[in-house]
């Protein structure tokens, strides 16, 4: 169990790290990803006022495919609804996970879509 608590430990400080740096506000909010074994979640936070603006989770929802197929869908879709609430710049919190694989899906396809980062 060693191993685990360390690998879960590992993890949060990275996105305390992370978190550290990156702060969303008014003008450009951040958008959060968080990937478990199952579910994807992405949302766009607005860090001056402590609110969510738009989410978008697997959890739920219809999407099939592997968790990196899941990921373009969710980064699609946080995008469309970016778009209807009129947010079309934010920062990027990778949540302390390295940028690549299923991450890096979930920016691109938001990108591909119209969000700026």
């Amino acid at each position: 169990m060693n191993r685990l608590t360390k690998k879960i430990q590992n993890l949060a400080q990275r996105k305390n790290r992370v978190r550290s740096t990156v702060i969303g506000t008014t003008e450009r909010p951040r958008l959060s990803v968080f990937i478990s074994n199952r579910h994807i979640v992405a949302q766009i936070i607005d860090d001056s006022k402590g609110k969510t603006l738009v989410h978008v989770s697997t959890n739920g929802a219809k999407v099939t495919g592997t968790m990196t197929e899941r990921a373009e869908a969710i980064g699609t879709e946080i995008a469309k609804k970016a778009k209807a609430a009129k947010i079309t710049k934010v920062v990027f919190d990778r949540g302390g996970r390295i940028y690549h694989g299923r991450v890096r899906a979930l920016a691109e396809a938001a990108r591909k879509n119209g969000l700026e980062f």
